[in-house]
């Protein structure tokens, strides 16, 4: 019953609450260690007790090496605070579920890239201050994810918002939404028009992670994606807005196989792309027309990067 419990609870975390885990993960793990090494650099300044009396000699190229680099107590305040302190605040602040706390652990994986780039100077190359990096990357690029995860799940549509939607029953906005992006392009151009709206929806998965994986599969390869029958009789309308995201700088497949569907039905078309780059998409379109055997009257593209919608 317990485990059952638990594997419902780890089925309900979202993409950012598994990301902060790691982030919480390697600001620990990263700080804990910082301070453990500075803890044997001042208890034993000469760095005997670790194996490191051998490096002093590569400190001498630094500035101010005969004051500060004769032994290792200013390496050892050196690495307590900078990554040791700074590290274990990061874990307390996300821990308290701070968005602080998400900034700083990012930030400083690319502090301890950098301590270890200085280390990459006066060292000869070794495992430990290649690992380190690698392990300094791994937590600036998750506390990106934890970043832009969080903004993504934040973003809402509010329906009542669009009050004047179905008021035109001769126009018809068609649209497929991942994340919700162009969901909300697609309300807002059938309440100015009072269109009525109609949702794809895809069988494959396309949620998540691995939705968007799996989703970028279908879209280098240029296929259509499975979708669940039409329940809409795309003749009776004299005007089809479609409203599709850009995958992998092409149409969405889930919209590919739409259309395909909807070729010889519609009468008149207009779109409108949504992307995450500056492009226009005058390619997409046509595959469009293409498809549907149609020439659009007009076409809207649309940047929207993280939840934000740029133009």
């Amino acid at each position: 019953m317990k485990q059952d419990r638990k594997q419902v609870q780890k089925a309900k975390l979202t993409r950012s609450q598994i990301a902060r885990r790691w982030l919480v993960f390697w600001t620990l793990f990263i700080g804990i260690g910082a301070v453990a090494g500075a803890v044997m650099m001042l208890y034993d300044p000469s760095g005997k007790a670790m194996g490191m009396d051998a490096l002093l000699p590569y400190f001498q190229v630094l500035p101010f090496a005969d004051t500060l680099f004769q032994n290792y107590i200013f390496s050892g305040f050196a690495l307590l605070i900078v990554n040791g302190v700074t590290n274990l605040t990061a874990a307390i602040l996300l821990l308290l579920k701070k968005k602080s706390g998400v900034v700083l652990g990012g930030v400083f994986g690319i502090t301890l890239m950098l301590w270890i780039c200085i280390q990459f100077v006066i060292f000869p190359l070794n495992f430990m201050s290649t690992i380190y990096f690698v392990f300094g990357f791994c937590q600036a690029i998750t506390g990106y994810m934890v970043w832009v995860f969080e903004k993504q799940e934040a973003f809402r549509i509010d329906i009542s918002d669009y009050p004047n939607i179905g008021a035109n029953s001769k126009h018809l906005v068609v649209f497929f939404s991942r994340m919700g992006y162009v969901k909300k392009q697609a309300y807002e151009v059938a309440n100015r028009i009072g269109a009525q709206v109609y949702e794809l929806k895809a069988t494959e998965r396309t949620e998540g992670t691995l939705g968007f994986w799996w989703c970028g599969r279908f879209a280098m390869h240029g296929w259509a994606m499975p979708i669940e029958p039409l329940a809409v009789d795309l003749s009776v309308y004299d005007r089809v807005t479609i409203c599709t995201p850009i995958w992998a700088f092409s149409l969405a497949a889930p919209v590919r196989e739409f259309c395909q569907q909807a070729a010889g039905k519609i009468k008149a078309a207009d779109y409108v792309l949504v992307h995450h780059t500056k492009g226009q998409y005058d390619s997409v379109a046509q595959e469009i027309d293409r498809l549907l055997g149609i020439t659009h009257s007009s076409c809207v593209s649309v940047c929207c990067r993280k939840s934000v919608f740029l133009n």
